[in-house]
């Protein structure tokens, strides 16, 4: 009975570490176009549909095998841009809603985790700092395209659905924050990106069975090399890397340090009058620990001024 407990705890662990591609605040998101300009008064809504299948690189000695995740993601969003000290900025707002199953072998029992529900809604701001003023729609069709610099910071809230007496959840109950800089040059029909920002967060002080859980910052590292045939036209090789977020339960340290990295490709397609679809392909090119997903995505977006 004792065996059968311990392996019972270690399998639960192992999903928690899994659940995490559902987190808005993933540091494996790649965005190609994230600081493109637009000029202001531009509002866009959309609607995007994520999906992603694998598995997770655990610790040889857990005694756990075959184990398999499918996660779906619909991800509606608002934006809108505006002059902030006449530099363009913008807000965005995110509320994801998440259907999961896990699972997996353990000694030989197969085990099966479902959640569905909300999952932590984001809202994230953005400036541009050099190279692109904030213009109107008549001044930015004449203005042309230079190197840019901008900063953005994305604001997770602890709103998703959570219950401490549940080890696997949608929602984090706590507070996440990725401050970031990234940088655009264009060259011609080319471009490229790179964005390097951190994510920080509060401490879980309501973890499963009373106990805080923290988690250390995470880096991360993303560039994207992007071809552009025409407005929303336009296709992207995307790369992330993303270190750290090593994790303790009531004081105890996981051997969780993430040093992983992903690649995909995003390609956007221009529908009718102010309406495109993104989609997106990715998968782990590199995972020491965490979950080690193939994800793919359709986002359609509707914008107007």
């Amino acid at each position: 009975m004792k065996k059968c407990a311990i392996a019972h705890t270690v399998w639960l662990v192992v999903l928690t570490g899994l659940l995490v591609v559902a987190e808005p605040a993933s540091a494996q998101q790649l965005e190609p176009r994230a600081y493109s300009p637009s000029p202001v008064g531009t509002n866009f809504v959309g609607m995007g549909y994520l999906y992603s299948s694998g598995g997770a690189v655990t610790d040889p000695s857990v005694p756990i095998t075959n184990i398999h995740a499918r996660v779906n993601n619909a991800v509606p969003y608002y934006g809108r841009t505006f002059g902030l000290f006449g530099r363009q900025a913008s807000v965005t707002l995110t509320t994801p809603y998440a259907w999961a199953r896990v699972s997996g072998d353990v000694q030989e029992v197969n085990r099966t985790v479902d959640r569905t529900g909300f999952a932590d809604p984001q809202i994230r701001f953005s400036v541009n700092l050099i190279g692109n003023p904030a213009l109107t729609p008549q001044e930015f069709q004449r203005h042309k395209q230079v190197t840019t610099l901008g900063t953005s910071v994305i604001v997770v809230a602890p709103y998703g659905e959570y219950d401490s007496s549940k080890l696997i959840n949608l929602g984090t109950n706590r507070w996440a924050f990725k401050p970031e800089l990234g940088l655009s040059h264009p060259h011609g029909n080319w471009g490229c990106e790179f964005c390097a920002g951190v994510w920080l967060f509060t401490d879980n002080n309501d973890f499963f069975g009373g106990q805080v859980r923290q988690q250390d910052p995470l880096a991360s590292l993303q560039t994207h090399v992007v071809y552009t045939i025409r407005p929303r036209l336009w296709a992207a090789f995307d790369f992330t890397y993303y270190s750290g977020g090593s994790t303790t339960v009531d004081g105890g340290a996981q051997d969780d340090r993430q040093n992983n990295s992903r690649g995909g490709i995003t390609l956007s397609l221009p529908l009718a009058v102010g309406q495109s679809v993104k989609l997106t392909w990715a998968r782990g090119v590199s995972t020491r620990v965490g979950s080690n997903f193939d994800t793919m995505g359709v986002v359609w977006q509707l914008l107007w001024f």
